[in-house]
């Protein structure tokens, strides 16, 4: 809708009479809304606000005058004049409604203490409100064999299954996934899934929480608890920069189940995989518990948090600042991002501080300029009259996003432009796709922004200012693309966002986790505000995350700080990550659970997970999220701004000069850091040492450019003892086009074969890759090194294992910092 739409333009009301109620409602309103707007709740099961109308339970009859028979609420539109009554004062509606009822108890068990719906289930509720107060059903009920398995992670009993096509039609409208369909017709209709096809998709929780009875279950919830012994307590989602609103179910202080909770302009009322069962880390027995030192004999041992403190404290102190570096994961909240950036340059006197795992010098021209931005929204998005992909794959990258962009082509035809060598899912709604080569991206948004080239004109005729551009972290991997990106938007007046993937990267921007970049995105040579709130600054902008690892690893670090973040496993480089790692002298590490970083390193501090702790998230539109804490922390753990104000302390006690933080609270934290982390007429790019990433010649005839992906259930620390999500999670694959294809098959085992090693993984044959690309999933980065390379594909005659158990898909192999 245009912001320039007038009163003038609204139509017309439309005047009917609910219950003897006069009222006027907007055109296009379904009866059954509104009776809600005057309080009268009508019986439903497969009425669903978010999906299309189907009328298929036939529960909200209601009496409309001048009708020939029963009116669904749920799917009739309102007419002028229009006479509704509805269960509260027509008897034949209420006849009506204890009629069905009693047909969907036919069938229907009457199981509900051993139903994991018991308790919460809409059919016990209207049964009660608007069914018979006895059976006249005396035959044997119908009964399948309980339970069908959906997928790894969902359960079906059919016997339950009251047809309200609530499943199939999320599945269908929603998240484009129609794997989960109707069978049979009459007396023998069923929710099935075809033949031994599980249900794939990211999104199918969704199924289970919609289901407005028992016959969708998640195998991880199970009779696992009952809703009246658990706490829901509001969260926001902890796997990616989302934002979506969840409810977390607490029993005995463990996390028994995740919801969405329903916020519009965030993620309607659905919620991925990955966000809905990634909490089982959370209680894991592998959990950091309790601070580790390195003692005499060489190995960690437990200690006190008295004693790991002065222990950090001590090789801190007096160490040349420059010398000193601190990195970051994707985990961290607004007030750990913002503790970090305060105790790195007022306390230690570094710059050497960055949150990247794949840092570019295009972020640092970039990022700092987009801080206190809200600039674009998924409300924008579902305006836009086309949005620019580029260096984004949402799907696996941000699933809730590809809902937003495929409810907005579904509703008006929104207009997708991919830009990049990868389509991916995108496939099934882009208008155009502009590909290019691996490394390619910025002459073509360059040329987007030129408006001269012909063949570009349908594209560059929809590009204005209802137009948006969406820019996923990966373009950093392309010289000079991401600045394109900018560029194109201020070109055209488009709306820009960038978009990462992990929770708190657009936080640890806006709080200065980038070399030369304070809080509000301030250059280090114009500080603003933050030198009168702060007690010193370093003089020279420091190194990113690469140049420091170099740094450490040629013996120039003597203390490096890691924080939620993994360079033996999470880095383009692992074997640099592991070289650095062996070459500092003393290596700090706050964490959760046990990475390689943990087992190399000389302090440990045991962090707390998102769900113990109190703070907030600012997602990749710039919607800062607070929430309340859910569970108690596990053991001895503390959360990282509160680490970070312990070090500073002791610091203080050794040298009065030094700072003391002084933070007892994160709303301390946070009340320091709203003012100084908002927008800023001052923010400018940064001058700090970045490193860029190598390049590699083409060394085969046949090789392919690589476009490293990461994939949405690919594994890593978080999680850790998610049986069912990861057993749910698609083969790994690799995607190549048909023109690449040679003598390979599609779903065969073919070898993968770069500069460092070969891995065989399962061969994708699609048209949603650019030709002369092949892309790879970021776990296999490891096995074939790092950066842009080239690597050769070939088919592989005999597998005798799978491709995804070929590719050591295990937690610990990819992002151990959040997923």
């Amino acid at each position: 809708m245009s912001d320039t739409a007038s009163e003038d333009t609204k139509p017309e009301l439309i005047p009917i009479t609910i219950d003897g109620v006069a009222m006027e409602v907007e055109p296009g309103t379904l009866v059954i809304r509104a009776a809600e707007q005057i309080g009268v709740t009508i019986p439903r099961f497969c009425d669903h606000p978010l999906l299309d109308p189907v009328a298929a339970c036939r529960q909200c009859l209601v009496d409309v005058e001048g009708a020939r028979k029963p009116t669904p609420a749920c799917s009739e539109r309102v007419r002028p004049d229009m006479v509704i009554r509805t269960q509260e004062t027509s008897e034949l509606a209420r006849e009506y409604q204890e009629s069905q009822m009693e047909l969907l108890l036919v069938n229907h068990p009457l199981d509900c203490p051993q139903c994991d719906k018991g308790g919460e289930c809409p059919l016990q509720d209207q049964a009660l409100a608007h069914g018979r107060g006895d059976s006249r059903m005396y035959e044997k009920k119908r009964v399948f064999t309980k339970a069908l398995p959906i997928n790894a992670q969902i359960a079906l009993d059919r016997e339950r299954c009251v047809l309200c096509a609530r499943c199939t039609r999320f599945s269908k409208q929603i998240s484009g996934d129609p794997f989960i369909e109707l069978f049979e017709r009459g007396a023998l209709e069923q929710v099935s899934i075809y033949g031994d096809q599980p249900y794939e998709s990211y999104f199918a929780g969704n199924v289970v929480q919609i289901c407005p009875v028992g016959a969708l279950t998640s195998n991880s919830y199970r009779f696992g608890a009952r809703p009246f012994d658990i706490k829901r307590i509001p969260g926001i989602a902890f796997h990616d920069a989302s934002g979506a609103n969840v409810r977390h179910d607490v029993r005995r202080g463990v996390i028994q189940r995740t919801l969405a909770r329903t916020n519009l302009a965030v993620n309607d009322a659905w919620l991925d995989d990955k966000n809905r069962y990634g909490y089982e880390f959370v209680a894991s027995p592998e959990r950091l518990t309790t601070p580790l030192v390195r003692g005499d004999s060489g190995s960690l041992q437990p200690t006190s948090w008295v004693a790991a403190i002065d222990a950090a404290a001590e090789a801190l102190h007096g160490v040349d600042p420059t010398r000193v570096g601190i990195l970051t994961g994707g985990r961290l909240t607004d007030e750990d991002a913002y503790a970090v950036s305060r105790f790195a340059r007022d306390v230690i006197g570094t710059d050497n501080v960055d949150f990247r795992v794949a840092p570019h010098a295009d972020d640092l021209a970039v990022l700092p300029a987009i801080a206190g931005e809200t600039a674009v929204t998924n409300e924008r998005i579902e305006d836009a009259s086309a949005v620019v992909i580029v260096g984004l794959e949402p799907h696996e990258e941000l699933p809730l996003l590809f809902l937003r962009l495929r409810k907005a082509w579904r509703d008006r035809g929104l207009k997708i432009v991919v830009v990049g060598p990868v389509m991916g899912r995108l496939e099934e709604i882009a208008w155009q796709w502009l590909p290019t080569e691996v490394g390619g991206e910025a002459a073509a948004l360059e040329a987007l922004a030129d408006g001269s080239v012909d063949a570009l004109a349908p594209i560059t005729g929809v590009l204005d200012h209802h137009s948006v551009v969406l820019a996923g972290e990966r373009l950093a991997a392309s010289d000079g693309a991401l600045p394109a990106a900018r560029a194109l938007a201020d070109t055209v007046g488009a709306g820009f966002a960038w978009v990462p993937r992990k929770p708190g990267a657009r936080g640890a921007v806006e709080a200065g986790l980038l070399p030369g970049s304070l809080p509000g995105g301030r250059p280090l040579e114009a500080p603003g505000p933050v030198a009168s709130a702060w007690t010193r600054l370093p003089e020279e902008p420091g190194m990113d995350a690469g140049s420091t690892l170099s740094a450490a690893a040629n013996g120039e670090i003597d203390v490096l700080w890691l924080i939620g973040v993994d360079p033996a496993s999470d880095f383009d480089h692992p074997e640099l990550g592991r070289q650095a790692l062996r070459k500092v002298p003393t290596v700090i590490a706050s964490d959760l659970l046990p990475t390689e970083t943990v087992r190399l390193s000389d302090i440990v501090f045991p962090a707390t997970a998102p769900p113990e702790r109190v703070g907030s998230f600012t997602n990749w539109e710039g919607r800062r999220q607070a929430w309340p804490q859910s569970t108690g922390a596990v053991g001895h753990t503390l959360q990282d701004w509160d680490i970070l104000r312990q070090v500073s302390r002791a610091l203080h006690a050794l040298d009065d000069g030094t700072p003391d933080l002084g933070w007892e609270t994160a709303n301390d934290v946070r009340r320091e850091a709203a003012p100084l982390m908002a927008a800023t007429d001052e923010r400018g790019p940064s001058q700090a040492t970045a490193s860029s990433p190598p390049t590699d010649e083409r060394s085969e005839d046949r090789s392919l450019a690589v476009s490293v992906l990461p994939m949405l259930l690919e594994g890593g620390t978080m999680l850790t003892d998610a049986k069912e999500l990861l057993e749910s999670a698609p083969p790994h694959q690799v995607w190549v086009n048909a023109a690449d294809a040679g003598d390979l098959t599609d779903g065969g085992v073919v070898s993968v074969t770069g500069a460092a090693g070969t891995l065989e993984l399962q061969c994708r044959i699609t048209p949603a890759v650019a030709p002369g690309t092949v892309v790879v999933p970021k776990l296999a980065r490891r096995e074939l090194g790092g950066g842009h390379r080239f690597v050769a594909v070939a088919a592989v005659e005999s597998a005798g294992e799978s491709g995804d158990d070929a590719a050591g898909g295990s937690d610990d192999t990819a992002d151990g910092e959040d997923s």
